[in-house]
């Protein structure tokens, strides 16, 4: 019974990430680049720090972001991706 509840404890934990991004200065900014990071498939949500520059993305249970995909979002949006780390706690 403790293996089970180990694996659905595993399963529904949400990865977080933390993006740095150059060139965030109003909130248009921060629109753009949520919108583009939103639509990676699996995202759950994503925030925007302004004034650090700074974009956390908070993934659906069992998935993932890759450095790959977060570039190529920031890039569409207009902006440098500067950071990307997992966030531990």
């Amino acid at each position: 019974m403790l293996a089970t509840l180990g694996t659905v404890s595993a399963q529904t934990e949400r990865a977080v990430y933390v993006l740095q991004a150059d060139g965030l200065a109003c909130p248009f900014c921060a629109y753009g680049i949520e919108k583009q990071l939103g639509r990676i498939d699996g995202v759950a949500t994503v925030s925007t720090d302004i004034e650090s520059g700074t974009v956390t993305v908070t993934m659906s249970p069992g998935a993932s972001l890759t450095e790959k995909q977060a570039k190529e979002a920031v890039d569409r949006a207009g902006f440098t991706l500067r950071g990307f780390k997992w966030k531990t706690d």
